[in-house]
């Protein structure tokens, strides 16, 4: 449990220092060391699974979908998930098709629709490693191609091969084996 929770915080750190920006704004108050937080704040994007949002939330639904809290993504977004799947994928053109999880167009996009990115506690964390689906994420998976398979590759994986992987298959410099475990820039 200890070293969940010490992964745990890594994680949270190293997000924290990818996502702080800083700008030439004067809402700091250097007097009294005070930040100013009395404007309006809205959320502004989701992407608990890359691309996902980008590809079946419709354009006019963006910031709809990106401000609606997850636990009322599906009901809100599921039918528009589905609609924009089966228009855009051969592999659920058909009443009763499925994916290598066994889910059909209503179940997947059930899933999809509800941008979190689960994790396993007790178990492998991956996004998809041949066994364990969608249990968390490492840095080296390859999240787009497991997508890209889920959505294009049919019940095993064999289906529209031209669209069930984007070819790119590791990262363009090696990850580091110890904190901040993420590549070293260019």
């Amino acid at each position: 449990m200890k070293i969940y929770k010490i992964k745990t915080f890594l994680a949270v750190t190293v997000l924290s220092i990818l996502f702080i920006q800083c700008s030439d704004d004067d809402s700091y108050n250097y007097n009294n060391n005070m930040v100013d937080f009395s404007g309006t704040y809205s959320q502004k994007d989701q992407m608990g699974r890359p691309a996902i949002n980008t590809v079946f939330v419709s354009s006019g639904s963006k910031d709809q979908y990106n401000k609606t809290t997850p636990t009322n993504q599906n009901a809100a977004f599921q039918t528009m998930f589905q609609t924009n799947l089966e228009a855009l994928s051969p592999a659920f053109a058909n009443p009763g098709d499925m994916n290598a999880l066994g889910q059909d167009s209503a179940a997947f996009t059930g899933l999809l629709a509800t941008d979190v990115l689960g994790v396993s506690t007790t178990g492998t964390t991956t996004f998809y490693d041949g066994t364990n689906i969608l249990t968390g994420r490492n840095l080296s998976d390859d999240v787009i191609t497991v997508e890209l398979l889920l959505i294009f590759g049919g019940e095993d994986f064999s289906e529209n091969p031209g669209l069930s992987d984007d070819h790119v298959d590791s990262n363009d410099k090696a990850f580091l084996s110890s904190f901040p475990y993420l590549a070293s820039p260019w």
